[in-house]
């Protein structure tokens, strides 16, 4: 039959009213809503650290970020949140490197190799270590895992790469190498999760024709299953790394809370930026004190608002060139 030959409406019959559109309606403006108060929040709570930490801010200026000192001594006030930054890099960082293949590992375990039987099960221990709370993380760091750090590993370390300054040093049971290896393991569960589902969502299609095509297990999982969703891996152990910069109650009971200046050597004590906060802020005595504790909350937000947007940056990047954009 021609097309010409079909019958035509003239009219398209009206089905919808106004009362039928309230659904609609009301979902979009919830929706909105919800974003809108999400700005909101973040707005609040970014003015209302500034304001706390103005007294800090105008006595200090900008030159609190590089100042070293921090004396709480009344009359002779001095405060730097230096070493807290050089901490907080240090272990974050440093957590980071380890995640971050352990994460990618664990994820494609778990959806390209596992047996199916044990899939499940792994999966499961693995993500219940995110809902393990961080003060029983700490306390585990300093009844087990200070411990044995100090009686193998860091010895190890120490006998076989001492020549480098950062295992330079007598072992010790609380320092910046054990609360890296506490925050790695509080990065691992968000990471390797994220890893897992983005590769399981890598369509059958594409990994049975790699396959198809000549290429081991290893060629598929590299160019086809890692590659296709490289962006959000990224984004996931960013979003680890967020976890690691956060961090402050478990931090505060490995690290050993240093006020002095942040050593090369690995196995001495430091500090982190969460940590001093977390140990100080109700003990402190003085306006300027409790000032200068916001303004390193301050830095904190800043730091992690300045990774949030690498991490977006790197994912925008990783998407244009798997779509041939520029």
């Amino acid at each position: 039959m021609e097309a010409a030959s079909v019958a035509q409406p003239s009219v398209f019959r009206r089905t919808r009213h106004v009362v039928d559109r309230i659904g609609d309606n009301a979902l979009f403006g919830l929706s909105g809503a919800a974003a809108a108060l999400a700005l909101l929040i973040i707005a609040a709570i970014i003015w209302k650290v500034a304001d706390g930490a103005w007294p800090a801010i105008r006595h200090f200026g900008i030159a609190f970020v590089w100042h070293g000192a921090w004396n709480p001594v009344i009359g002779r006030e001095a405060y730097g949140a230096r070493n807290f930054i050089i901490g907080t890099l240090v272990t974050s960082f440093g957590a980071l490197l380890i995640a971050a293949p352990l994460s990618i590992a664990i994820g494609l375990f778990l959806s390209e190799l596992a047996p199916p039987a044990i899939r499940g099960p792994i999966g499961s221990l693995v993500e219940m270590l995110a809902a393990v709370p961080s003060v029983v993380v700490g306390l585990w760091g300093i009844l087990v895992l200070g411990p044995f750090m100090r009686s193998n590993i860091e010895p190890f370390l120490h006998d076989y790469f001492g020549w480098i300054p950062i295992f330079g040093g007598p072992p010790s049971q609380s320092g910046v190498l054990i609360a890296i290896v506490v925050l790695t393991m509080m990065t691992i569960p968000i990471a390797s999760s994220i890893c897992r589902e983005l590769f399981l969502g890598v369509p059958r299609d594409l990994k049975e024709a790699a396959v198809g095509l000549g290429a081991t297990r290893w060629e598929m999982v590299r160019h086809v299953v890692v590659y296709n969703v490289r962006g959000g891996v990224v984004a996931g152990i960013i979003l680890g790394l967020g976890r690691a910069l956060g961090e402050a109650i478990a931090v505060t009971q490995v690290i050993g809370n240093s006020l002095g200046p942040f050593h090369i050597s690995l196995f001495k004590t430091g500090n982190t930026l969460a940590s001093q906060i977390a140990a100080n802020y109700q003990g402190a005595s003085t306006n300027l004190q409790v000032a200068s504790l916001v303004y390193l909350a301050l830095i904190l937000l800043v730091i992690t608002f300045i990774a949030n947007l690498g991490a977006q940056r790197i994912v925008k990047r990783f998407e244009l060139q798997r779509t041939g954009g520029s």
